[in-house]
């Protein structure tokens, strides 16, 4: 019998739907020494009813309205934190002091300065630790990462990034709140820096290596918006709009865009890498297609001499490609919710002993160096270098 692994989940909202659905079907897919039990949720005094409804529609055996109470419990090995930003390195800490594992939602922390105390908290305890930056479980995406170890790409030469959303266009949008913490930099740290193009970075370093230099420059758009609890209007401190150019330690140069004001653009998240070899495409909104474009053959380097030679689309869903064979028949295709579930699927197997899991706590201390260093550039309006 599967060792139960029980979870002490923090917070109930859109990501805390999205990792308890993840609980609920990762052995029903694949093989695990290990099986999540929901054991507890938890959130504030204030959402006490929809923290009822959660708990009941999830399983959860039982609440707490108190995350220090949920770490005390004996009978938690897992803490998994889905609230907002401003309150992860309190909580991560705690949870790592204490023994815990550690599942953290994206950005790993509010600047560099908490992410690097996350990390050394996590480091010394010598905990299991994750942080959701399910993109990378995308079997499209992943499939992409196997182009390239492949060599199918050759010497990389550019990469670009696009992650666009419309959903704050109106000045009628409030900021703050439950629902709209992410437009209070006080609670999110900062706007889509932070939010989206923290992704982005996460799957550029992951497929591309680190990221050496940036200039970044920022907009926000609407300066003023009346805050959502105190009914005042107040000055919008984050980045509605965020750009940047990169230099990566492989030499090659890349471009990164994200802004929530593109009318008509609801989750574009897309990559496109270029090489001597060949190239790859990726949109988020297309998401069981990868193209791929076949230049020269990954052994020799030599030009493919073929009158069908031009850009694939791949549908991702045959049983060779990454993930894809724990799912459905070839031709079926799965959703933004697989994502989590292929991820939990992987860090189960690092606790049975199979390959070290990532993205962790540092891998993600590393993404929140390249997003200060972008909002630094930002301010200053000159390039910026990143540690290694």
């Amino acid at each position: 019998m599967p060792t139960p692994l029980n979870i002490g989940i923090i917070g109930c909202g859109f990501m805390g739907r999205a990792h308890s659905n993840a609980y609920c079907q990762v052995n029903h897919f694949f093989h695990s020494e290990h099986r999540p039990v929901l054991k507890a949720c938890c959130a504030r005094l204030e959402e006490k009813d929809k923290l009822e409804k959660f708990a009941n529609t999830w399983g959860y055996e039982s609440m707490e309205l108190d995350w220090k109470k949920l770490i005390e419990r004996s009978d938690i090995d897992l803490i998994d934190v889905c609230v907002p930003n401003v309150l992860h390195h309190e909580i991560v800490v705690a949870a790592a002091r204490a023994g815990k594992m550690v599942v953290c939602e994206k950005p790993l922390a509010m600047n560099v300065q908490q992410a690097e105390e996350m990390a050394a908290a996590v480091d010394k305890a010598g905990v299991a630790n994750m942080v959701s930056f399910n993109y990378r479980r995308v079997p499209a995406i992943s499939l992409a990462r196997q182009i390239i170890d492949e060599g199918r790409i050759g010497r990389p030469f550019h990469y670009r990034a696009v992650y666009n959303q419309d959903y704050t266009i109106s000045a009628d949008v409030p900021q703050g709140g439950m629902a709209l913490w992410r437009l209070d930099a006080r609670v999110a740290g900062s706007g889509v820096t932070g939010d989206l193009l923290a992704h982005s970075i996460d799957t550029a370093e992951w497929l591309n290596g680190p990221i050496q230099r940036i200039v970044a420059h920022t907009e926000t758009f609407i300066k003023e918006r009346k805050h959502a609890e105190s009914g005042k209007v107040e000055p919008v401190t984050i980045d509605d709009a965020c750009m940047f150019l990169a230099v990566f330690a492989n030499g090659s140069t890349g471009t990164f865009e994200s802004t929530r004001y593109a009318r008509g653009r609801k989750n574009y998240n897309t990559f496109e890498m270029n090489g001597e070899n060949g190239s790859v495409f990726f949109d988020l909104e297309d998401p069981h297609i990868l193209q791929y474009f076949r230049y020269a053959d990954p052994s020799s380097g030599k030009k493919i001499e073929d009158h069908l030679t031009g850009w694939q689309r791949i549908h991702v869903t045959n049983f060779e490609h990454p993930y894809m064979r724990h799912w459905w028949v070839p031709g079926c295709t799965i959703g933004y919710e697989h994502t989590f579930i292929n991820a939990l699927a992987d860090f189960l197997a690092s606790l049975d002993g199979g390959p070290e899991f990532h993205p962790t706590v540092r891998d993600a201390l590393r993404t929140q160096r390249v997003c200060d260093a972008v909002l630094e550039s930002a301010k200053k309006g000159q390039w910026v270098d990143i540690p290694a």
